[in-house]
């Protein structure tokens, strides 16, 4: 008696009309595309893209079963969505290079820092949907947070497609351009600085007695956990805050050498000055 053998179809896509180009699959523009395809948004024969060496185009096209080249505008002819995933200094020569590909039904998406939907919009040489996008690191682990700014020529149902796509890294919001520059600060900028934090409360703990893995593991934890108690209950951070400040307990005397210290002000700076950073690469 022969054995029967039946195939499983594939799961059907989130958006199975859509087609996307990733022109240049670095490394954040390769999380992206691990994304797309580990949360089933796309199937891989929906997804272009780009390397700049063959070798390695060919290695990530077995890898991931795309189609992976070294051919910029042959990449963004076959998509709907075209993905800049280039440094910003290289956009303007990227987007010169894939124009006779860009048409007002396409809807360009830019994760390159400090440049402007306009200049894009100019580099194209007509009218185009394009929007820029600041994701963050966390978004190797789904855990991002992408803002995104619409262009003059976006529609609502093309910011709907963008959000969907960065949704697949963590979660979104909508902002004015104006601001961009500010995220950059913030949240472009501030898993840096969240880091220094969590090695800052390790090393106190290892100074204080424990073992340097532990110190590591409760002060990491501890952060993440608090971090979701801010998402999740959506109380105010002071008002959080207050609920561990017990009256001549320990935390309010940690709370008073932060003060001394200077951590809320030198937070602030921080960002401030990584903003002023992020406006002066925009204007070149």
């Amino acid at each position: 008696m022969s054995e029967e053998t039946y195939e499983v179809a594939a799961p059907t896509p989130a958006m199975p009309q859509l087609r996307v180009a990733i022109l240049g699959t670095g490394k954040m523009g390769g999380i992206l595309l691990q994304a797309f395809l580990k949360n089933n948004l796309v199937s891989p024969d929906q997804i272009f893209a780009t390397v700049h060496h063959p070798e390695r185009a060919q290695a990530l096209s077995v890898q991931y079963g795309i189609e992976m080249t070294t051919d910029n505008l042959a990449a963004a002819s076959q998509a709907d969505v075209i993905l800049l995933g280039v440094k910003p200094v290289q956009v303007p020569a990227l987007v010169e290079q894939i124009r006779p590909a860009l048409s007002p039904e396409k809807l360009v998406l830019s994760i390159a820092a400090s440049v402007m939907t306009s200049s894009i919009e100019k580099a194209a040489g007509h009218d185009l949907a394009v929007i820029r996008a600041m994701p963050n690191t966390p978004a190797m682990l789904a855990a991002g947070i992408t803002a995104l700014c619409a262009g003059r020529f976006v529609s609502e149902q093309q910011m709907a497609i963008a959000q969907r796509i960065f949704q697949t890294v963590g979660r979104t919001v909508v902002v004015d351009e104006k601001h961009m520059d500010a995220v950059t600060g913030l949240s472009g900028s501030g898993p840096a600085f969240l880091y220094i934090i969590i090695e800052a409360l390790a090393e106190a703990g290892v100074n204080v007695g424990l073992p340097r893995d532990v110190a590591t593991l409760l002060a990491a934890q501890t952060t993440l956990g608090s971090a979701r108690m801010v998402l999740e209950t959506g109380y105010h951070p002071a008002l959080l805050k207050d609920a561990v400040t017990t009256p001549a307990g320990c935390t309010v005397d940690g709370i008073l050498e932060l003060e001394e210290g200077g951590l809320r002000v030198t937070l602030i700076k921080a960002v401030k000055r990584a903003t002023q950073r992020a406006k002066e690469l925009a204007n070149g």
